[in-house]
C-alpha cells in the first residue's frame, strides 16, 4: 500500500514524544500535522482532510475521548487509532466506544504502530474500493455486468456467473 501523502493527525500532549513520532512517522512518507491537545487538535481537523487520526488519551483541555466523538460527528469513517498509558479494561472499553479503530498502550513498539497504521488504511481503500457504483465492464474481449452477473465473451452468449465469482472479478476489474 502506497503510504506517500497520506496525511495523519497526531494529538500528543508529551512534545518529546509527539515530535519523535512525528518524525519517525515522516520518515516512513506520511504527512503528519502534529497538535499538542484535544482543542488544538479539533480545530487543525477542521481546517484540513485527513487519512487517519492518532489520538493520546490523556490530554489537557480536551481527552482523547472527548475529541474522537467530536471527530465522529464530522466524519464518521476516518479511522482513530488511541495511545494511552491506560491499561484498564474500562479504559480500553470506552475507546472503542468513542470510535476507535485500534488503542495502543504506552510503551509500544514503533513498527507495530506503523502496521497497524498501514493495515488500517489499506482496509478502508479496500472497502471504499468494493462501495464504488460501477458495474460494467470491459476487460480485454469480455464484458462483465455486475448488476446482472453476466460475463460475455466476444459475441457469445452470456453466462451467468455465481454471487462469489461475479464478486470476485468485480473486485478485480475495480
Amino acid at each position: 500500500m502506497e503510504t506517500a501523502n497520506k496525511k495523519i493527525l497526531l494529538v500528543e500532549d508529551d512534545p518529546n514524544f509527539g515530535i519523535v513520532l512525528k518524525d519517525y512517522l515522516a520518515m516512513n512518507d506520511f504527512d503528519v500535522t502534529l497538535a499538542k491537545n484535544g482543542m488544538e487538535g479539533f480545530e487543525k481537523f477542521k481546517k484540513d482532510n485527513y487519512d487517519i487520526c492518532i489520538l493520546d488519551v490523556m490530554m489537557p483541555y480536551k481527552d482523547g475521548f472527548t475529541l474522537a466523538k467530536e471527530i465522529r460527528e464530522k466524519n464518521e469513517n476516518i479511522p482513530i487509532v488511541f495511545l494511552t498509558a491506560k491499561t484498564m479494561k474500562e479504559d480500553v472499553l470506552k475507546g472503542y466506544k468513542a470510535g476507535a479503530d485500534d488503542y495502543l498502550n504506552k510503551p509500544f513498539d514503533s513498527e507495530v504502530l506503523l502496521m497497524k497504521i498501514k493495515a488500517i488504511l489499506q482496509r478502508k481503500a479496500s472497502n471504499t474500493l468494493a462501495d464504488s457504483k460501477q458495474y460494467e465492464f470491459k476487460i480485454g474481449n469480455f464484458h462483465l455486468n455486475s448488476k446482472l452477473r453476466f460475463l460475455k465473451y466476444k459475441d457469445e452468449e452470456p453466462i451467468k456467473l455465481s454471487p462469489k465469482e461475479n464478486e470476485l472479478l468485480r473486485l478485480l476489474a475495480l
